[in-house]
């Protein structure tokens, strides 16, 4: 597998995208205790707001974005630390292992490892057990959910309050989805680029990445049982005016399935999750950005969240594009409307 993944240039490839996403080493926080930890062998940073609080203060688990592949706690030091001060919460970022290296479900694992312990040691961090909230952006968004629905049926720790995905990506099964056509070029991610994260996070490699483009990858009738809940038919029509076209059924390859089979798990796809999981979530808030391939996996999700009786608070930045929030105060720079959707997350936080 190393091997491969040298030849193509991806190891060397993959070690430089995380060099330039790494983030620099912040100094201390004049509002914060900030530190390192581990909860059950998983790193953790942990933010607590230094003033004084009447009570238990809210949770967050943070979950960073960057394709399963890039990010670290440093990545989303600036975002943990606004989102702490912020809405007076205690924020766990959590560092979970990192494909190639670790395939699924090593992310999702680490993230759900964190989680339990958070849950089970919340007194020690002067935590409301009634208000503790999963939160991602883009692969974070993807595990936070996945976190959450198996979370959903724990009768034995105490229940999560709400969870918040920013632009997530939920699903591997249509990567010709109205926003995959509409921004299949637009930065910061493209369309070729989601599918070969999540190969990469499935099987350590990108190998057929053309036909699970093309969606060779899937049986007809996983197709059709999966029809009623990824479907150009349950996005709004005001989303599909910009250049959309139906494009004809692609032949199955059953040796590509054979490679991807595992691709329709919920804690790999949430947005593939029994009705019987989904109604049992907690309220949600949940992101979309309009110049971006996953746009489309939020409104798919945010519909059956609704259709199951789930309360959700949905946000749109209609000039947005993927990644604009891991970019707040990046370099010294930020862009007005992810500082926007950034203070929208906040204010969610603060309701709860």
């Amino acid at each position: 597998q190393g091997r491969i993944l040298e030849k193509t240039g991806l190891c060397s490839q993959i070690t430089f995208g995380r060099y330039v996403r790494q983030g620099r080493k912040l100094g201390l926080d004049p509002k914060l205790f900030i530190q390192d930890l581990k909860f059950n062998e998983v790193p953790v940073r942990v933010y607590q707001p230094k003033d004084t609080s009447d009570g238990p203060r809210r949770g967050i688990l943070f979950f960073h974005g960057g394709g399963w592949v890039f990010g670290s706690l440093d990545t989303y030091e600036k975002v943990c630390r606004y989102l702490s001060r912020e809405s007076d919460s205690v924020v766990v970022s959590v560092q979970y292992r990192l494909a190639p290296e670790h395939r699924y479900p090593a992310a999702y694992e680490d993230c759900l490892s964190a989680t339990q312990h958070f849950l089970q040691h919340l007194e020690h961090y002067g935590v409301d057990p009634a208000r503790v909230t999963v939160c991602g952006d883009s692969a974070g968004g993807n595990l936070a959910a996945a976190v959450s629905q198996t979370l959903a049926g724990s009768s034995h720790l105490p229940r999560l309050r709400a969870q918040i995905l920013i632009y997530p990506g939920l699903q591997a099964l249509d990567f010709n989805l109205p926003s995959y056509q509409q921004n299949r070029g637009v930065p910061l991610l493209f369309r070729e680029r989601a599918a070969f994260f999540a190969l990469l996070y499935l099987n350590g490699d990108a190998l057929h990445i053309q036909e699970v483009l093309k969606g060779c990858h899937i049986p007809p009738d996983m197709r059709l049982k999966y029809r009623k809940w990824v479907s150009p038919d349950n996005i709004p029509e005001e989303f599909k005016v910009r250049g959309v076209k139906p494009l004809r059924p692609t032949d199955f390859v059953a040796e590509v399935y054979e490679t991807v089979k595992r691709i329709h798990e919920p804690n790999l796809c949430p947005l593939l999750a029994e009705d019987s999981v989904v109604h049992q979530l907690p309220e949600s808030f949940i992101l979309t950005c309009e110049y971006d391939v996953l746009r489309d996996d939020g409104l798919l999700y945010k519909k059956r969240l609704e259709d199951n009786g789930v309360r959700v608070t949905w946000y749109h930045l209609e000039d947005g594009f993927h990644g604009i929030i891991s970019l707040y105060d990046y370099c010294g720079f930020s862009f007005p409307s992810g500082k926007r959707g950034l203070d929208r997350v906040v204010n969610f936080l603060k309701s709860l």
